[in-house]
């Protein structure tokens, strides 16, 4: 199918309340890189906190690939600041320090396979029966970013072996351009929340992701920084999950 006719899909899907994901358990949502979460799943985690069902954030990448150029921001300084900035966002939409960890796997290279892939599949499944969740949520397979890709295939490998429910949020998808052709391996099908009573604590939530979108590291220039077209996207009062299981 072509992008823009996938995207055309997305935007059409029923409109639900967050009812349609809650289950008697708990949510995790995987996120490859600090933001995602704010960017893909601001108003849904804002919504859950609100109704006492507060979702687990696993954050999977270490965020150090953003600004290698940067003299002032090593890796290791880089790291710290983004996991404060994500557990700010987290507060900022409700949710406790407690429910967020970092995996801190190094950024661009989250395995498909292999050893490394195999132990946080087994972590994964081991910390969503800790802490009794039941729902995993994921990036978009198609979203084109290569740890995108790698954490949905973790995902499955999850739902596969525990038989959890998997939906998937697009992120970079939504900026694939309109004749780019995209072999979806399944049919569009799921649903959209409506976040607008939450959008407010959404656009603070990825303002306080400030390395990736403002002048805060401002040493080097080829630097990576949230394009205005992505975050124009998250501006919709509405984020939206596929089903993938």
């Amino acid at each position: 199918m072509r992008a823009d006719a996938v995207q055309a899909r997305m935007r059409d899907l029923p409109v639900s309340a967050a009812d349609a994901l809650l289950t008697s358990g708990r949510a995790m949502i995987l996120a490859p890189h600090a933001d995602d979460e704010s960017l893909g799943c601001g108003g849904l985690i804002a919504e859950l906190c609100e109704r006492g069902r507060p979702p687990v954030v696993l954050v999977v990448s270490d965020g150090t690939g953003s600004h290698p150029g940067s003299q002032i921001w090593p890796a290791s300084r880089l790291l710290a600041l983004r996991e404060s900035e994500t557990l700010q966002a987290a507060a900022a939409l409700g949710l406790p320090a407690s429910d967020v960890d970092f995996l801190r796997l190094r950024d661009t290279a989250v395995p498909l396979d292999g050893p490394v892939f195999e132990a946080v599949c087994t972590g994964i499944i081991a910390e969503m029966r800790r802490r009794g969740c039941d729902t995993l949520l994921a990036p978009w397979l198609h979203d084109p970013h290569c740890d995108h890709e790698a954490v949905q295939i973790m995902a499955r490998r999850v739902a596969n072996e525990t038989g959890v429910r998997l939906l998937s949020y697009p992120v970079w998808g939504w900026l694939i351009e309109a004749g780019t052709k995209i072999a979806c391996d399944r049919p569009i099908a799921g649903f959209r929340i409506d976040i607008g009573q939450h959008l407010a604590r959404k656009r603070q939530a990825i303002r306080l992701h400030a390395s990736q979108y403002s002048d805060l590291i401002d040493d080097d220039p080829g630097g990576f920084r949230l394009p205005e077209a992505l975050l124009s996207v998250f501006e919709e009062p509405f984020e939206t999950f596929l089903e993938t299981t």
